[in-house]
């Protein structure tokens, strides 16, 4: 696939700038329009959307069987960490979390789990994976806790960084997240909107780093979480901010790769802003793909803005095509494929993979 911004249309653009939620666990008419009608640029896969592996593997190529009618390959994603955000059907075992396999069996043992993972992402038809969590363990808490590595900065850098290149050595888009840091906030923002009591110093030189690192070390993609910095004085979240995303993101950091709003549906935002304007808002922060699912009126009502308001230029054009244009250039390096086969897992073998990882792990 060589598709150039060029050759979409306003409607395609946009759609590519959208990664949207499946409510079942096959294709439904809302998906098929949400595919064919607005094209959009991906899907997010969670555990509800099949029981079986079978369900799974035949849920996604469905998903590119209908999108073989557009031009541009779909971006199936999940975020599968291991530990307690685990998205896998029942017939894989779990791995163990982030923060156990650090602490335990170290780098070697991250690359390994990591290695593991991307083989049976890659192998399922997935092809972009929402981790690793670059965030430091502030805190105790379920908003990150485990789900990091730890609370060194070095030692979340080294890892972060080696699980990220394990991914992209499997073949899979590492997204990193939460940038700049969940870690630095006890508040879950899928409750309520967190804020961010640290200074931006102390943000740049601890929470931050790991992100720097991992975008000096090639990352592809970097989500930004729904936080509040109370120094910034900004009314917005991060995910909403062109000042931050801009500032720090793309003119700070050099940044050249994706950058991706965390899901839209989150409390934090949907009771805040309500859909139609928190998608508005996410465009014009700068975000290159935004991550959402809302009921089928709201969805398609908050699309359908963003297309108006492009119509009337009242959002600019060049961002959307550099947005575009990013994308595609995502896609084209993983060659995003809706024709290429895909093996199916060996459940057995990957399954005594993860055995051995947990027996290290849980039984020292």
């Amino acid at each position: 696939m060589k598709i150039k911004v060029e050759n979409l249309s306003l409607e395609e653009k946009i759609g590519q700038m959208l990664i949207v939620g499946v409510e079942s666990n096959r294709i439904t008419e809302r998906t098929k329009k949400l595919i064919l009608k607005y094209k959009i640029g991906g899907v997010i896969l969670y555990r509800r959307n099949f029981n079986t592996y079978e369900e799974m593997i035949n849920l996604i190529k469905d998903l590119k069987e209908l999108n073989k009618q557009n031009k541009v390959p779909l971006f199936i994603s999940i975020d599968q960490e291991g530990g307690r955000v685990n998205r896998m059907p029942k017939e894989i075992l779990n791995l163990p979390s982030a923060n156990l396999i650090a602490n335990k069996l170290g780098e070697k043992g991250i690359k390994e789990a990591a290695k593991i993972t991307g083989e049976i992402l890659s192998k399922s038809g997935f092809n972009m994976n929402f981790a690793p969590v670059l965030d430091l363990k502030r805190f105790d808490n379920k908003s990150i806790g485990d789900r990091s590595f730890g609370e060194n900065i070095e030692c979340v850098t080294k890892y972060g960084i080696a699980q990220m290149k394990s991914f992209q050595d499997k073949k899979i888009i590492s997204v990193i997240k939460h940038f700049p840091g969940h870690g630095a906030t006890k508040e879950d923002s899928h409750y309520r909107l967190p804020i961010i009591k640290l200074k931006i110093k102390t943000l740049e030189i601890e929470d931050m780093k790991p992100f720097e690192e991992a975008i000096k070390n090639g990352a592809d993609g970097i989500l930004v979480g729904h936080l509040k910095i109370r120094e910034m004085l900004d009314k917005e979240p991060c995910s909403l901010s062109r000042k931050f995303i801009i500032k720090y993101l793309r003119k700070k950091y050099h940044y050249k790769g994706l950058i991706i709003s965390d899901d839209l549906k989150m409390r934090a935002i949907k009771y805040r802003y309500g859909t139609t304007k928190a998608l508005t808002k996410s465009f014009k922060a700068g975000n290159d793909i935004t991550i959402f699912r809302f009921n089928e009126k709201q969805e398609e009502k908050a699309i359908l803005n963003i297309i108006e308001l492009a119509k009337a230029k009242k959002l600019n054009m060049y961002r959307i095509n550099s947005s575009v244009k990013r994308i595609l250039k995502i896609k084209n390096k993983y060659e995003l494929d809706e024709e290429k086969e895909f093996e199916k897992l060996d459940l057995e073998n990957i399954n005594e993979k993860i055995l051995e990882i947990r027996k290290m792990v849980l039984d020292n």
